[in-house]
């Protein structure tokens, strides 16, 4: 049992190195020759790297220099910001010459180092304790476009991009409050990614947000490049097979959920934002539904669902009704049934996970391969290969069947991360029908129910508002009736407001009869 403890272990990973906040190295202010000393420590605690600049700037009576890396800096902005302002200047006063610029003051040539790093210029002048650091950062972003995993028929076509800065800006656009709360940490001993954690002052739970606040400061990583790997660290069962914080890359989905009192989690270089807590139903809900009336959306939300049952058990199903249970087929039917699965020389169970596997491998060749090429890939899979292993006698018509749909079922799932939960569970449950037929599928489904009613993300029951059974909720988690029939909040994030203002002043004719 020990070998699995340390494998299994939920021990954050440790850096060996030193933190450069613990280290202070006081700027060369006192001695002869104190910029070339200044330069010469960056110089060496940057290991002479070739992309280190170092511009000298001439004053009437003082000298002084620009330090910065070209790769993390914009040579226009220096230029217009730094060094023509300067240029101009009778005498070195950064605080009065840089104007348009965002100035640090620092004393400390460690901390110089991680701005620099950040894209900073720092200007050291002789003899002075302390430098500038101007930040002119070269950016490269990407236009605000619609995400390409979640598209929208009816509603904005705005999405999030690798930028943290333009994120939240999309996220004030739709949320135009004063309560609107950002918190900035920076993760990653060696990345210093940052990331911003924004709710609702007057709506979150304080006490969700500190038990976030309280995960990420514990975070204790060298690698934090992008939101997926923080997702691991903090979320509450890692080895669960259901996602427990919902993804996206939709601003009008980031600000429903904090309209209901949840939490998001943006940071740099990633589009997708973290939203937390998520229950199981979150993830089957679409900004479409409440783009479309209230009965069309109820319908696909409901179709939604529907599909997460015939994606896990339909395979089974099949597999359970040919081994065990022909006794449930019409009788027109099973001679067809049994025509066809006579001619394949192995069980069931073997059929279906050939052909499912097969799928899979459809399905991440077609991903991995450029657009054109993708789609043909699907082409030849679905039609030629299909055909030939049917022709052959090694995958029958009625598996064929019910392997397109359940892929289809699959498809059906708003969010990616759900997608995968559901193509990993349907595997298990065929397993338990080959061995136990009918029984191994209600075994199976059983044990799902339990571990979605044991769950939690973030304190809140994973699988309300049907475990604990709240009824109100259900009307905008099963269902979505019209906006003036949710006058209150989800009770799963805990807002602290649950009642909220969705009813017309006028007695709505709907009620009159």
């Amino acid at each position: 049992m020990g070998f699995f403890s340390q494998i299994f272990s939920n021990n954050h990973r440790k850096s060996t190195g030193m933190s450069s906040t613990n280290r202070k190295k006081p700027i060369f202010h006192n001695v002869a020759d104190t910029i070339d000393k200044n330069v010469s420590y960056v110089n060496e605690a940057l290991f002479h790297t070739e992309d280190l600049v170092n511009r000298p700037i001439h004053f009437l009576a003082e000298q002084s220099c620009l330090l910065y890396l070209n790769s993390a800096c914009d040579p226009g902005k220096i230029e217009e910001i730094i060094l023509k302002p300067l240029q101009r200047a009778q005498e070195a006063n950064p605080d009065r010459d840089l104007t348009g610029a965002i100035i640090e003051k620092h004393n400390n040539l460690e901390d110089v180092i991680d701005l620099m790093i950040r894209g900073y210029a720092v200007l050291f002048l002789e003899g002075r304790q302390e430098s500038h650091a101007i930040y002119v950062p070269c950016i490269n972003i990407r236009a605000v476009d619609e995400p390409a995993n979640e598209k929208s028929i009816q509603g904005a076509h705005d999405g999030f991009i690798e930028n943290m800065h333009v994120n939240l800006q999309l996220v004030r656009k739709q949320i135009n409050s004063r309560n609107l709360v950002v918190r900035r940490y920076t993760l990653g001993n060696m990345t210093k990614t940052e990331a911003s954690l924004v709710y609702l002052n007057d709506l979150a739970s304080p006490e969700l947000v500190e038990e976030i606040d309280r995960k990420m400061k514990a975070v204790n990583a060298d690698n934090l490049m992008n939101a997926y790997l923080l997702l691991e660290y903090i979320e509450n069962r890692s080895f669960s097979p259901f996602p427990q914080i919902l993804q996206t890359e939709r601003p009008d989905r980031v600000a429903g959920n904090l309209l209901e009192g949840r939490v998001a989690l943006l940071m740099e270089g990633t589009p997708a934002v973290l939203i937390m807590p998520a229950t199981f139903f979150v993830f089957y809900q679409s900004p479409d539904d409440y783009n479309s009336r209230s009965l069309a959306g109820s319908f696909l939300r409901l179709l939604r669902l529907l599909s997460f049952l015939i994606a896990i058990t339909l395979p089974a199903y099949y597999i359970a009704v040919v081994s065990f249970h022909y006794e449930v087929i019409p009788m027109e039917l099973f001679y067809q049934i049994k025509g066809s699965v006579e001619k394949i020389p192995y069980p069931p169970i073997l059929e279906a996970l050939f052909m499912e596997l097969t799928i899979e491998l459809l399905r991440e060749a077609g991903m991995r391969l450029p657009a054109p090429i993708g789609q043909s890939i699907g082409i030849v899979g679905g039609l030629v290969i299909g055909d030939a292993v049917v022709r052959v006698g090694l995958v029958s018509y009625p598996m064929i069947i019910v392997v397109a749909l359940t892929a289809i079922a699959s498809f059906v799932v708003p969010s990616h991360e759900m997608s995968y939960s559901v193509r990993l569970l349907r595997f298990p449950v065929m397993i338990a029908a080959a061995l136990f037929g009918f029984l191994g599928i209600v075994f199976s489904l059983t044990a799902i129910a339990v571990h979605l009613c044991k769950l939690e993300s973030f304190g809140t029951p994973y699988f309300a508002p049907v475990a604990p059974l709240r009824l109100k909720d259900w009307k905008d988690a099963i269902v979505r009736l019209p906006f003036w029939k949710l006058n209150e909040r989800p009770i799963d994030a805990h807002p602290q407001k649950l009642v909220q203002e969705n009813s017309s002043k006028e007695e709505r004719s709907d009620d009159r009869g």
